[in-house]
Protein backbone atom coordinates (compact mmCIF):
# COMPACT_ATOMS: atom_id res chain seq x y z
CA UNK A 1 0.00 0.00 0.00
CA UNK A 2 1.38 3.19 -1.02
CA UNK A 3 2.42 5.95 1.69
CA UNK A 4 0.08 8.19 3.11
CA UNK A 5 1.69 11.50 3.88
CA UNK A 6 0.80 12.72 6.96
CA UNK A 7 -0.65 15.94 6.16
CA UNK A 8 -3.58 13.86 4.40
CA UNK A 9 -3.83 10.72 7.13
CA UNK A 10 -4.06 13.18 9.56
CA UNK A 11 -6.52 15.66 7.55
CA UNK A 12 -9.48 16.85 9.99
CA UNK A 13 -12.81 15.11 9.36
CA UNK A 14 -15.22 16.97 11.31
CA UNK A 15 -15.35 20.28 13.01
CA UNK A 16 -13.96 19.47 16.15
CA UNK A 17 -10.70 18.65 14.32
CA UNK A 18 -10.46 22.01 13.01
CA UNK A 19 -7.26 23.26 14.99
CA UNK A 20 -7.62 27.22 15.56
CA UNK A 21 -10.61 27.97 13.59
CA UNK A 22 -13.13 27.73 16.37
CA UNK A 23 -14.90 30.57 15.01
CA UNK A 24 -15.80 28.91 12.16
CA UNK A 25 -16.84 25.49 13.16
CA UNK A 26 -18.70 27.20 15.56
CA UNK A 27 -20.87 29.41 13.16
CA UNK A 28 -21.41 26.49 10.66
CA UNK A 29 -22.19 24.06 13.51
CA UNK A 30 -25.32 26.65 14.60
CA UNK A 31 -25.97 27.34 10.70
CA UNK A 32 -26.84 23.34 10.30
CA UNK A 33 -28.61 23.03 13.81
CA UNK A 34 -31.22 26.01 12.76
CA UNK A 35 -31.22 24.71 9.01
CA UNK A 36 -30.42 28.41 8.23
CA UNK A 37 -27.67 27.01 5.22
CA UNK A 38 -26.57 29.84 2.87
CA UNK A 39 -26.35 28.85 -0.56
CA UNK A 40 -22.78 30.13 -1.00
CA UNK A 41 -19.40 30.23 1.59
CA UNK A 42 -16.22 31.84 0.61
CA UNK A 43 -13.74 30.58 2.81
CA UNK A 44 -10.20 33.27 3.16
CA UNK A 45 -7.27 32.88 4.92
CA UNK A 46 -3.38 32.16 4.55
CA UNK A 47 -2.48 28.16 3.04
CA UNK A 48 -2.28 25.06 5.04
CA UNK A 49 -5.02 26.13 7.63
CA UNK A 50 -7.84 24.15 6.94
CA UNK A 51 -9.95 26.14 3.88
CA UNK A 52 -10.60 23.21 1.96
CA UNK A 53 -10.89 20.84 4.81
CA UNK A 54 -13.62 22.88 6.06
CA UNK A 55 -15.48 22.88 2.83
CA UNK A 56 -15.06 18.76 3.04
CA UNK A 57 -17.03 18.57 6.44
CA UNK A 58 -19.27 20.63 5.52
CA UNK A 59 -20.36 18.79 2.42
CA UNK A 60 -20.00 15.77 4.81
CA UNK A 61 -22.50 17.56 7.27
CA UNK A 62 -24.68 18.67 4.44
CA UNK A 63 -25.12 15.27 2.65
CA UNK A 64 -24.45 12.66 5.56
CA UNK A 65 -27.17 9.61 4.85
CA UNK A 66 -28.11 9.48 8.79
CA UNK A 67 -29.13 12.91 8.46
CA UNK A 68 -28.36 16.29 8.34
CA UNK A 69 -25.79 17.05 11.42
CA UNK A 70 -23.06 19.36 12.24
CA UNK A 71 -21.21 15.59 13.34
CA UNK A 72 -21.49 13.91 10.08
CA UNK A 73 -20.92 9.94 10.54
CA UNK A 74 -17.77 9.67 9.01
CA UNK A 75 -18.78 5.88 7.75
CA UNK A 76 -21.61 6.22 5.28
CA UNK A 77 -21.18 5.85 1.35
CA UNK A 78 -21.71 9.83 1.02
CA UNK A 79 -18.77 10.83 4.05
CA UNK A 80 -16.48 7.70 2.70
CA UNK A 81 -16.57 9.04 -0.71
CA UNK A 82 -16.31 12.70 0.20
CA UNK A 83 -13.10 11.90 2.17
CA UNK A 84 -12.14 10.37 -0.51
CA UNK A 85 -12.69 12.81 -2.92
CA UNK A 86 -14.50 11.59 -5.47
CA UNK A 87 -18.42 12.21 -4.02
CA UNK A 88 -20.71 11.69 -6.99
CA UNK A 89 -23.07 15.05 -5.47
CA UNK A 90 -19.74 16.98 -4.14
CA UNK A 91 -17.68 18.27 -7.27
CA UNK A 92 -14.38 20.03 -6.44
CA UNK A 93 -12.97 22.18 -8.73
CA UNK A 94 -9.31 23.75 -9.42
CA UNK A 95 -9.66 27.56 -9.85
CA UNK A 96 -6.22 28.01 -11.29
CA UNK A 97 -6.77 25.25 -13.97
CA UNK A 98 -10.26 25.83 -14.64
CA UNK A 99 -10.25 29.71 -15.06
CA UNK A 100 -11.81 30.06 -18.75
CA UNK A 101 -15.83 30.87 -19.45
CA UNK A 102 -16.46 27.84 -20.57
CA UNK A 103 -15.58 26.31 -17.75
CA UNK A 104 -17.97 28.17 -16.17
CA UNK A 105 -20.57 27.04 -18.37
CA UNK A 106 -20.58 23.81 -18.15
CA UNK A 107 -20.77 24.07 -14.55
CA UNK A 108 -23.65 25.88 -15.15
CA UNK A 109 -25.13 23.47 -17.11
CA UNK A 110 -24.52 21.00 -14.30
CA UNK A 111 -26.16 22.95 -11.13
CA UNK A 112 -29.49 22.69 -13.65
CA UNK A 113 -29.65 18.78 -12.97
CA UNK A 114 -30.88 17.46 -9.18
CA UNK A 115 -27.85 15.36 -7.29
CA UNK A 116 -27.52 11.62 -7.98
CA UNK A 117 -28.23 10.49 -4.29
CA UNK A 118 -27.71 12.93 -1.64
CA UNK A 119 -29.81 16.60 -0.94
CA UNK A 120 -27.40 18.46 -2.00
CA UNK A 121 -25.48 18.91 -5.61
CA UNK A 122 -21.91 20.81 -3.79
CA UNK A 123 -19.30 23.01 -5.97
CA UNK A 124 -16.17 23.18 -4.55
CA UNK A 125 -13.96 26.13 -6.26
CA UNK A 126 -10.63 25.96 -5.07
CA UNK A 127 -8.43 29.15 -5.49
CA UNK A 128 -11.50 30.64 -6.76
CA UNK A 129 -9.55 34.46 -7.18
CA UNK A 130 -8.00 32.82 -10.45
CA UNK A 131 -11.28 32.90 -12.48
CA UNK A 132 -11.51 35.21 -15.34
CA UNK A 133 -13.64 38.16 -15.20
CA UNK A 134 -15.70 36.95 -18.02
CA UNK A 135 -16.45 33.42 -15.69
CA UNK A 136 -16.98 35.52 -12.85
CA UNK A 137 -19.39 37.06 -14.52
CA UNK A 138 -21.27 34.08 -16.23
CA UNK A 139 -21.22 32.73 -12.33
CA UNK A 140 -22.78 35.62 -11.18
CA UNK A 141 -26.19 35.11 -12.71
CA UNK A 142 -26.02 31.18 -10.64
CA UNK A 143 -25.43 32.92 -7.22
CA UNK A 144 -27.87 35.36 -7.92
CA UNK A 145 -30.78 32.45 -8.15
CA UNK A 146 -29.29 29.89 -7.69
CA UNK A 147 -31.88 26.14 -7.55
CA UNK A 148 -32.66 24.95 -3.91
CA UNK A 149 -30.47 21.71 -4.61
CA UNK A 150 -27.03 23.43 -5.22
CA UNK A 151 -24.31 24.83 -2.45
CA UNK A 152 -21.40 26.74 -3.62
CA UNK A 153 -17.98 26.64 -1.41
CA UNK A 154 -15.41 28.99 -2.74
CA UNK A 155 -11.56 29.12 -0.95
CA UNK A 156 -8.96 31.60 -2.08
CA UNK A 157 -5.99 33.08 -0.09
CA UNK A 158 -6.20 36.38 -2.21
CA UNK A 159 -10.00 37.88 -1.67
CA UNK A 160 -9.05 41.01 -2.55
CA UNK A 161 -9.30 39.49 -6.51
CA UNK A 162 -12.46 38.10 -6.16
CA UNK A 163 -15.19 41.51 -7.71
CA UNK A 164 -17.46 42.75 -5.14
CA UNK A 165 -20.33 41.37 -6.91
CA UNK A 166 -19.71 37.82 -6.10
CA UNK A 167 -18.32 38.67 -2.68
CA UNK A 168 -21.40 40.72 -1.51
CA UNK A 169 -23.52 36.92 -2.30
CA UNK A 170 -21.34 34.89 -0.27
CA UNK A 171 -20.94 34.44 3.05
CA UNK A 172 -17.26 34.97 4.33
CA UNK A 173 -15.55 33.03 6.54
CA UNK A 174 -11.89 34.46 7.56
CA UNK A 175 -9.60 31.72 8.63
CA UNK A 176 -6.60 32.40 11.13
CA UNK A 177 -3.18 31.30 11.26
CA UNK A 178 -2.91 28.77 13.57
CA UNK A 179 -1.14 29.97 16.77
CA UNK A 180 2.70 28.20 17.76
CA UNK A 181 0.87 26.58 20.80
CA UNK A 182 -1.96 24.76 18.85
CA UNK A 183 0.48 23.25 16.06
CA UNK A 184 2.94 22.11 18.28
CA UNK A 185 -0.30 20.70 20.78
CA UNK A 186 -1.12 18.89 17.74
CA UNK A 187 2.01 17.69 16.42
CA UNK A 188 2.39 16.08 19.65
CA UNK A 189 -0.84 14.02 19.48
CA UNK A 190 -0.05 12.69 16.00
CA UNK A 191 3.66 12.05 17.02
CA UNK A 192 2.04 9.91 20.19
CA UNK A 193 0.10 7.97 17.50
CA UNK A 194 2.53 7.57 15.14
CA UNK A 195 4.61 6.21 18.15
CA UNK A 196 7.66 8.59 17.03
CA UNK A 197 10.21 9.44 19.91
CA UNK A 198 10.61 13.51 19.83
CA UNK A 199 11.75 15.91 22.27
CA UNK A 200 8.97 19.14 22.66
CA UNK A 201 11.81 21.91 21.67
CA UNK A 202 12.33 19.47 17.86
CA UNK A 203 8.51 19.82 17.71
CA UNK A 204 8.11 23.52 19.20
CA UNK A 205 11.25 23.98 15.65
CA UNK A 206 8.64 21.60 13.59
CA UNK A 207 5.77 24.11 14.34
CA UNK A 208 7.56 27.07 14.09
CA UNK A 209 8.61 26.31 10.78
CA UNK A 210 4.98 25.53 9.94
CA UNK A 211 4.12 29.69 10.35
CA UNK A 212 1.18 28.90 11.10
CA UNK A 213 0.10 26.66 8.98
CA UNK A 214 -0.62 22.81 10.18
CA UNK A 215 -0.31 21.30 7.00
CA UNK A 216 3.26 22.96 6.13
CA UNK A 217 4.07 21.76 9.45
CA UNK A 218 2.85 18.31 9.05
CA UNK A 219 5.29 18.10 5.51
CA UNK A 220 8.14 19.12 7.83
CA UNK A 221 7.44 16.69 10.47
CA UNK A 222 7.40 14.06 7.51
CA UNK A 223 10.86 15.38 6.22
CA UNK A 224 12.28 14.96 10.24
CA UNK A 225 10.93 11.48 9.73
CA UNK A 226 12.61 10.70 6.46
CA UNK A 227 15.55 11.55 7.89
CA UNK A 228 15.99 10.57 11.18
CA UNK A 229 13.37 7.64 11.31
CA UNK A 230 11.01 6.95 14.60
CA UNK A 231 13.99 8.42 17.01
CA UNK A 232 14.30 11.97 16.30
CA UNK A 233 17.17 13.95 17.83
CA UNK A 234 17.31 17.67 18.51
CA UNK A 235 20.71 18.25 16.44
CA UNK A 236 19.08 16.34 13.27
CA UNK A 237 15.87 18.57 13.29
CA UNK A 238 18.29 21.61 13.91
CA UNK A 239 20.61 20.53 11.02
CA UNK A 240 18.09 19.37 8.89
CA UNK A 241 15.82 22.61 9.10
CA UNK A 242 18.90 24.77 8.73
CA UNK A 243 17.24 26.96 11.39
CA UNK A 244 19.18 29.16 14.24
CA UNK A 245 19.92 27.07 17.54
CA UNK A 246 18.03 28.88 20.32
CA UNK A 247 20.97 28.83 22.56
CA UNK A 248 22.92 30.75 19.85
CA UNK A 249 20.56 33.71 19.76
CA UNK A 250 19.93 33.58 23.63
CA UNK A 251 24.01 34.10 23.86
CA UNK A 252 23.97 36.74 20.64
CA UNK A 253 21.17 38.83 22.88
CA UNK A 254 23.12 38.50 26.23
CA UNK A 255 26.14 39.62 24.52
CA UNK A 256 24.28 42.54 23.30
CA UNK A 257 22.41 43.16 26.64
CA UNK A 258 26.04 42.77 28.83
CA UNK A 259 27.88 45.27 26.73
CA UNK A 260 30.28 42.20 25.71
CA UNK A 261 31.56 42.57 21.87
CA UNK A 262 33.43 39.68 22.31
CA UNK A 263 31.22 37.31 22.43
CA UNK A 264 29.02 39.29 20.31
CA UNK A 265 31.08 38.61 17.54
CA UNK A 266 32.29 34.80 18.41
CA UNK A 267 28.09 34.41 17.90
CA UNK A 268 28.65 35.71 14.45
CA UNK A 269 32.04 33.30 13.95
CA UNK A 270 29.99 30.43 14.71
CA UNK A 271 27.31 31.30 12.56
CA UNK A 272 29.71 31.96 9.93
CA UNK A 273 30.89 27.98 10.76
CA UNK A 274 27.53 26.68 10.67
CA UNK A 275 26.66 27.78 6.97
CA UNK A 276 23.66 29.31 8.62
CA UNK A 277 21.52 32.37 6.77
CA UNK A 278 23.21 35.57 8.08
CA UNK A 279 19.62 37.12 6.68
CA UNK A 280 17.52 34.49 9.09
CA UNK A 281 20.06 34.68 11.85
CA UNK A 282 19.58 38.56 11.76
CA UNK A 283 15.68 37.99 11.63
CA UNK A 284 15.55 35.61 14.18
CA UNK A 285 17.07 38.01 16.55
CA UNK A 286 15.07 40.51 15.17
CA UNK A 287 11.85 38.75 16.72
CA UNK A 288 13.57 37.95 19.88
CA UNK A 289 13.98 41.65 20.89
CA UNK A 290 11.00 42.17 19.57
CA UNK A 291 9.35 39.64 22.05
CA UNK A 292 11.50 41.02 24.91
CA UNK A 293 9.75 44.96 23.62
CA UNK A 294 6.33 43.38 23.90
CA UNK A 295 7.00 41.82 27.13
CA UNK A 296 7.95 45.49 28.71
CA UNK A 297 4.63 46.56 27.13
CA UNK A 298 1.96 44.53 27.37
CA UNK A 299 0.34 42.75 30.41
CA UNK A 300 0.00 38.86 29.02
CA UNK A 301 2.61 38.90 26.28
CA UNK A 302 1.61 35.19 25.37
CA UNK A 303 -1.53 36.03 23.64
CA UNK A 304 0.99 38.01 20.81
CA UNK A 305 3.74 35.44 20.88
CA UNK A 306 4.35 32.41 19.40
CA UNK A 307 6.19 30.33 21.93
CA UNK A 308 6.07 27.40 23.91
CA UNK A 309 7.34 26.05 27.12
CA UNK A 310 10.02 28.08 28.94
CA UNK A 311 10.47 30.12 26.28
CA UNK A 312 8.48 32.59 27.30
CA UNK A 313 9.68 32.83 30.46
CA UNK A 314 13.43 32.89 29.93
CA UNK A 315 12.14 36.25 27.25
CA UNK A 316 10.85 38.36 30.01
CA UNK A 317 14.07 37.39 32.26
CA UNK A 318 15.79 38.86 29.61
CA UNK A 319 13.65 41.81 28.82
CA UNK A 320 14.02 42.47 32.68
CA UNK A 321 18.27 43.17 31.70
CA UNK A 322 17.11 46.38 29.22
CA UNK A 323 15.15 49.22 29.32
CA UNK A 324 12.05 49.92 26.71
CA UNK A 325 14.38 52.56 24.97
CA UNK A 326 17.33 50.54 24.52
CA UNK A 327 15.49 47.85 23.50
CA UNK A 328 13.41 50.03 21.09
CA UNK A 329 16.67 51.06 19.74
CA UNK A 330 18.30 47.79 19.37
CA UNK A 331 15.05 46.44 17.23
CA UNK A 332 15.83 50.14 14.97
CA UNK A 333 19.21 48.66 14.38
CA UNK A 334 18.58 45.67 13.65
CA UNK A 335 15.82 46.82 10.78
CA UNK A 336 18.30 48.83 9.54
CA UNK A 337 20.90 45.80 8.97
CA UNK A 338 18.40 43.50 8.01
CA UNK A 339 17.49 46.31 5.14
CA UNK A 340 21.89 46.01 4.73
CA UNK A 341 22.86 42.64 4.37
CA UNK A 342 20.54 42.56 0.93
CA UNK A 343 22.90 44.13 -1.28
CA UNK A 344 25.98 44.05 0.94
CA UNK A 345 29.02 42.98 -0.76
CA UNK A 346 30.52 41.96 2.83
CA UNK A 347 27.36 40.71 4.66
CA UNK A 348 29.47 38.91 7.50
CA UNK A 349 31.14 41.88 8.33
CA UNK A 350 28.43 44.22 7.85
CA UNK A 351 26.27 42.24 10.96
CA UNK A 352 29.64 42.04 13.13
CA UNK A 353 30.27 45.85 12.57
CA UNK A 354 26.24 45.91 13.68
CA UNK A 355 26.59 43.42 16.53
CA UNK A 356 29.88 45.76 17.95
CA UNK A 357 27.60 48.48 18.12
CA UNK A 358 24.59 47.33 19.61
CA UNK A 359 26.87 46.09 22.11
CA UNK A 360 28.94 49.54 22.67
CA UNK A 361 25.38 51.49 22.81
CA UNK A 362 25.53 53.75 25.78
CA UNK A 363 23.02 53.10 27.93
CA UNK A 364 20.16 55.65 27.41
CA UNK A 365 18.84 57.59 30.75
CA UNK A 366 15.63 57.99 31.93
CA UNK A 367 13.70 61.52 31.11
CA UNK A 368 12.22 61.80 34.22
CA UNK A 369 15.50 61.65 35.72
CA UNK A 370 16.87 64.15 33.21
CA UNK A 371 14.61 66.79 33.85
CA UNK A 372 14.76 66.38 37.50
CA UNK A 373 18.50 66.81 37.36
CA UNK A 374 18.23 69.91 35.15
CA UNK A 375 15.37 71.41 37.51
CA UNK A 376 17.74 70.92 40.55
CA UNK A 377 20.40 72.87 38.64
CA UNK A 378 18.61 75.63 37.60
CA UNK A 379 17.31 75.79 41.54
CA UNK A 380 21.01 75.86 42.42
CA UNK A 381 21.87 78.29 39.66
CA UNK A 382 18.74 80.39 41.23
CA UNK A 383 19.69 80.41 44.31
CA UNK A 384 23.51 81.41 43.95
CA UNK A 385 24.56 85.68 44.03
CA UNK A 386 24.79 87.22 40.55
CA UNK A 387 28.61 87.22 39.23
CA UNK A 388 29.74 90.56 39.62
CA UNK A 389 30.38 93.07 36.30
CA UNK A 390 33.81 92.69 34.66
CA UNK A 391 35.03 96.27 34.35
CA UNK A 392 35.96 97.29 30.85
CA UNK A 393 39.23 98.35 29.89
CA UNK A 394 39.54 101.83 29.65
CA UNK A 395 41.22 102.79 26.24
CA UNK A 396 43.21 106.00 25.73
CA UNK A 397 41.28 108.96 24.87
CA UNK A 398 42.97 109.16 21.27
CA UNK A 399 41.64 105.54 20.39
CA UNK A 400 38.16 106.48 21.46
CA UNK A 401 35.95 105.62 18.95
CA UNK A 402 34.10 108.27 16.80
CA UNK A 403 31.14 109.89 17.76
CA UNK A 404 27.98 108.24 16.34
CA UNK A 405 25.38 109.95 14.29
CA UNK A 406 22.36 110.83 15.70
CA UNK A 407 19.52 109.29 15.16
CA UNK A 408 16.14 110.71 14.56
CA UNK A 409 13.65 111.21 17.71
CA UNK A 410 11.00 108.77 18.08
CA UNK A 411 8.04 109.63 20.21
CA UNK A 412 7.66 106.53 22.58
CA UNK A 413 5.10 106.20 25.65
CA UNK A 414 6.28 105.79 29.86
CA UNK A 415 4.02 103.04 30.34
CA UNK A 416 6.42 100.53 27.80
CA UNK A 417 9.76 99.96 25.95
CA UNK A 418 7.87 101.68 22.74
CA UNK A 419 9.06 100.55 19.51
CA UNK A 420 11.55 97.81 20.38
CA UNK A 421 8.88 96.48 23.32
CA UNK A 422 6.18 96.17 20.62
CA UNK A 423 8.60 94.04 18.30
CA UNK A 424 9.43 91.92 21.17
CA UNK A 425 5.78 91.51 22.29
CA UNK A 426 4.56 90.49 18.70
CA UNK A 427 8.06 88.27 18.57
CA UNK A 428 5.88 86.19 21.39
CA UNK A 429 2.85 85.46 19.27
CA UNK A 430 3.37 86.15 15.81
CA UNK A 431 7.83 84.92 15.11
CA UNK A 432 8.03 85.61 11.52
CA UNK A 433 5.69 88.88 11.74
CA UNK A 434 8.10 89.81 14.79
CA UNK A 435 11.18 89.17 12.18
CA UNK A 436 9.33 91.54 9.78
CA UNK A 437 9.76 93.98 12.19
CA UNK A 438 12.77 94.00 13.21
CA UNK A 439 13.87 95.25 9.69
CA UNK A 440 11.45 98.10 9.89
CA UNK A 441 12.69 101.63 10.79
CA UNK A 442 10.24 103.33 13.23
CA UNK A 443 9.80 106.84 11.38
CA UNK A 444 6.86 108.29 13.44
CA UNK A 445 5.83 106.50 16.72
CA UNK A 446 2.77 109.17 18.29
CA UNK A 447 -0.33 107.40 19.03
CA UNK A 448 -2.51 106.17 17.54
CA UNK A 449 -0.09 106.76 14.41
CA UNK A 450 2.66 104.37 13.72
CA UNK A 451 4.59 105.05 10.58
CA UNK A 452 7.44 102.10 9.51
CA UNK A 453 9.63 102.59 6.65
CA UNK A 454 11.18 99.94 4.45
CA UNK A 455 13.22 99.95 1.53
CA UNK A 456 11.00 100.58 -1.60
CA UNK A 457 9.91 97.77 -3.73
CA UNK A 458 11.15 95.18 -0.84
CA UNK A 459 9.06 92.15 -0.07
CA UNK A 460 8.47 93.34 3.76
CA UNK A 461 6.33 96.01 2.29
CA UNK A 462 4.33 93.70 0.39
CA UNK A 463 3.69 91.49 3.24
CA UNK A 464 2.70 94.48 5.52
CA UNK A 465 0.69 95.78 3.03
CA UNK A 466 -1.49 92.64 2.87
CA UNK A 467 -5.18 93.87 4.41
CA UNK A 468 -5.11 90.70 6.91
CA UNK A 469 -1.38 90.78 8.52
CA UNK A 470 -1.71 94.41 8.47
CA UNK A 471 -4.96 93.91 10.74
CA UNK A 472 -3.43 91.60 12.48
CA UNK A 473 -0.82 94.00 13.39
CA UNK A 474 -2.39 96.74 14.31
CA UNK A 475 -4.56 94.73 16.76
CA UNK A 476 -1.50 93.38 18.43
CA UNK A 477 -0.36 97.29 18.72
CA UNK A 478 -3.40 98.38 19.82
CA UNK A 479 -3.11 95.74 22.93
CA UNK A 480 0.30 96.75 23.23
CA UNK A 481 0.03 100.54 24.12
CA UNK A 482 -3.73 100.21 25.20
CA UNK A 483 -5.29 102.68 22.76
CA UNK A 484 -6.01 102.23 19.13
CA UNK A 485 -2.91 102.04 16.29
CA UNK A 486 -3.41 103.12 12.75
CA UNK A 487 -0.49 101.26 10.43
CA UNK A 488 1.36 103.01 7.86
CA UNK A 489 3.78 101.41 5.81
CA UNK A 490 6.44 103.76 3.76
CA UNK A 491 8.68 103.23 0.96
CA UNK A 492 12.29 104.71 1.98
CA UNK A 493 14.40 105.92 -1.01
CA UNK A 494 18.62 105.75 -0.66
CA UNK A 495 18.25 109.44 0.01
CA UNK A 496 16.42 109.22 3.14
CA UNK A 497 19.55 108.65 5.17
CA UNK A 498 18.39 110.42 8.47
CA UNK A 499 15.81 107.89 8.93
CA UNK A 500 16.36 106.00 12.58
CA UNK A 501 17.90 102.35 11.80
CA UNK A 502 15.98 99.52 12.21
CA UNK A 503 16.76 97.02 15.50
CA UNK A 504 18.40 94.74 12.82
CA UNK A 505 20.92 97.52 12.08
CA UNK A 506 21.22 98.50 15.45
CA UNK A 507 22.29 95.38 17.23
CA UNK A 508 24.77 94.66 14.11
CA UNK A 509 26.49 98.05 14.75
CA UNK A 510 26.92 97.13 18.22
CA UNK A 511 27.99 93.75 17.97
CA UNK A 512 30.71 95.40 14.96
CA UNK A 513 32.42 98.11 17.64
CA UNK A 514 32.24 95.23 20.29
CA UNK A 515 34.43 93.47 18.00
CA UNK A 516 36.53 96.29 17.11
CA UNK A 517 37.31 96.29 20.53
CA UNK A 518 37.89 93.02 21.68
CA UNK A 519 40.80 93.39 18.64
CA UNK A 520 42.03 96.58 19.49
CA UNK A 521 42.45 95.10 23.41
CA UNK A 522 43.71 91.64 21.99
CA UNK A 523 46.82 93.47 19.57
CA UNK A 524 47.66 95.92 22.17
CA UNK A 525 48.04 92.94 25.05
CA UNK A 526 51.30 92.82 25.87
CA UNK A 527 51.61 88.92 26.01
CA UNK A 528 50.20 88.74 22.35
CA UNK A 529 52.90 91.00 21.37
CA UNK A 530 55.63 89.10 22.90
CA UNK A 531 54.29 85.90 20.71
CA UNK A 532 54.24 87.98 18.01
CA UNK A 533 57.75 88.70 18.54
CA UNK A 534 59.26 85.62 19.48
CA UNK A 535 57.62 83.38 16.50
CA UNK A 536 57.01 86.19 13.87
CA UNK A 537 53.33 85.78 14.11
CA UNK A 538 50.45 87.26 12.71
CA UNK A 539 46.95 88.37 14.20
CA UNK A 540 43.98 86.51 11.63
CA UNK A 541 40.87 86.47 13.71
CA UNK A 542 39.84 87.62 17.20
CA UNK A 543 37.09 84.90 18.79
CA UNK A 544 35.48 86.26 21.71
CA UNK A 545 35.09 83.97 25.02
CA UNK A 546 33.57 86.27 27.51
CA UNK A 547 29.71 86.35 25.79
CA UNK A 548 29.16 89.21 28.56
CA UNK A 549 31.37 91.54 27.35
CA UNK A 550 29.88 93.94 25.65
Amino acid sequence: MAYLVLARKWRPQNFTDLIGQDHVSQTLANAIRSGRIHHAFLFTGARGVGKTSAARILAKALNCEVGLSDQPCGTCTSCLEITAGHGLDVIEIDGASNTGVDDVRELRENIRYLPNRSRFKIFIIDEVHMLSTNAFNALLKTLEEPPEHAKFIFATTEPHKIPITILSRCQRFDFRKIPLARVAGRLREIADAEKLQISERSLSLVARQGEGSMRDALSTLDQVIAFSGDEVEDDAVQTLLGMVDRRLLLDTVEAVLQRDSRRALDAVRRVDQLGLALRQFTQDLLEMFRGMVICKVVDDPAEMLDLVGDELKGLKALAEEASLEDLQRIVTLLMKTQSELVNSNYPLLTLEMSLIRLATLSPSQDLAKLISHIESLEKRLGAASPPKAQSIPQRPAQEAPPPKKPEAPVAVTTANKGWQGLVEQVRQSRPMLGSVLEHGRPLKLELPTLEIGYPGGSFMISQLQEQEISQDLEALATAYFGQPVKLRITGLDASQQDAPPSLVETKQAKETDRMRRLREDAVGHPALKSVQEIFNGKIKKVIPIDKGFV
